[in-house]
């Protein structure tokens, strides 16, 4: 299956394959052919550009202008692993993976049929999320077969993500590491590695993308969607108020809520993707629950938000994005 699905790539065409954050669709990052029908299968905009995925550091060394001090201190700590560096290219990728931009974001999944097939492959791999674009990423094989079928050649079924949210981005071509994505990796462990790692202001609004997603709407479901952040007894109060609100208008309603607060909520449909206590369940289970709320046809989502500290940034950024930046922050309220 693997040098099936490697060999697939190498004659330009593409395969849908497992990493540890979420499933991607993977083309040859040199053949331009091949990687724009990655942007016709998604129906992704041209302007945003791609990772490129390789099987060690090694490999992309010979696609990257150099790897910066920071970025090797950072794959040293992180590589295989869900952390992606912003870095120079030669110019020898297809023009479609970098959208025009003089830098190129790589990584080296952790996954070991990721490992397998880029080893096997033996090509630079562009490989966005393998889901229609703005939807919830494929956190299972499933997810891509309803999204892709009939756009893509092949699908390597590898069980369930593990992290369940998209690779941190980092641009290291600076004197400083900037973030441009949180995801896998958290800023707090790249500053144990590097010391000081800026955030990029783009991150609070929209922006020219060096990174894929941070401009268009993103992993959102198909009904309206509304984030609370909150404590205790006022975000439960607030988050029913508005599930009520919608339910007289006659919406389809639906609460995300995490296992602390499972048996406070009435709706049509109260889903849990996790325990607070256990920010990484929540990063797991996220994206599979708001396409479960499309599978119940809910029209009103409202979901409990998050401090953004450590894992709950990403999940956070994922769900503004998927809430398309309706989010109401209640301040301390209640513990």
């Amino acid at each position: 299956m693997i040098q099936e699905a490697a060999t697939m790539l190498r004659t330009g065409k593409l395969v849908a394959f497992p990493t540890e954050t979420v499933y991607g669709l993977g083309a040859n990052a040199a053949d331009e052919t091949a990687v724009q029908s990655i942007f016709t299968a998604k129906g992704r905009p041209a302007d945003n550009p791609l990772i490129v995925h390789f099987a060690d550091e090694a490999a992309a060394i010979g696609w990257i202008l150099e790897m910066p001090e920071n970025g090797h201190r950072l794959a040293s700590a992180f590589w295989p692993g869900p952390l992606t560096l912003i870095v120079e290219h030669l110019g020898t990728l297809a023009p479609a993976v970098t959208a025009g931009l003089p830098t190129v974001g790589v990584r080296v999944p952790a996954h070991p049929i990721a490992q397998a097939l880029l080893s096997q492959a033996r090509v630079p791999v562009a490989a966005p999320s393998a889901n229609r674009s703005g939807k919830p990423s494929p956190t299972q094989a499933e997810h891509v077969w309803k999204d892709l079928n009939g756009r893509i050649h092949g699908l390597i079924d590898g069980g369930h993500s593990g992290v369940g949210v998209e690779s941190t981005v980092v641009d290291v071509t600076g004197p400083v590491p900037l973030l441009l994505r949180p995801g896998g990796v958290t800023l707090e462990q790249m500053r144990q590695v590097v010391g000081s790692v800026a955030v990029d202001p783009g991150l609070q609004g929209v922006a020219i993308p060096r990174s894929p997603g941070v401009k268009y709407r993103h992993y959102a479901p198909q009904g309206e969607m509304w984030v609370v952040i909150g404590n205790g007894e006022a975000l439960v109060k607030k988050m029913q108020s508005m599930a009520d609100d919608g339910r007289a208008r006659g919406y389809t309603v639906g609460i995300l809520t995490t296992e602390e607060h499972r048996n406070r909520y009435r709706a049509d449909y109260v889903l849990t993707c996790g325990s607070r206590s256990n920010p990484a369940s929540v990063a797991r289970y996220l994206f599979d629950t708001l396409r479960r709320f499309d599978e119940l046809g809910v029209e009103w989502i409202i979901a409990e938000g998050f401090e953004e500290e450590g894992l709950f940034d990403s999940v956070m950024n994922r769900l503004s994005k998927a809430a398309e930046g309706q989010v109401i922050d209640l301040g301390e309220g209640d513990i």
